[in-house]
């Protein structure tokens, strides 16, 4: 059987499940970032909190990376499905 759907509206919902995914992803990859900060604060004690802040910012660099070479990457497959 074939799909009767809009295929312009199955690819905006498939675009909108993509950028959903990757919020999560850069949500996830930031707390784990923080919760690593944490523990390892916990586990060798100072008086800041050095690791804590030290891999929190890693992982929001991390996760900017991550989306930008996401975003280059659909965009490449748009460029090529308009061609």
């Amino acid at each position: 059987m074939k799909d009767k759907r809009d295929p312009a509206k199955k690819s905006t919902v498939s675009r909108y499940a993509r950028f959903s995914g990757i919020a999560f992803q850069m949500g996830a990859t930031i707390f784990l970032g923080a919760y690593l900060g944490r523990y390892l604060d916990d586990k060798y004690p100072s008086n800041k909190k050095w690791f804590t802040i030290g891999l929190t910012i890693f992982a929001v660099a991390v996760s900017l990376y991550n989306i930008v070479r996401q975003l280059n990457k659909i965009n490449a497959e748009d460029d090529i499905k308009s061609s």
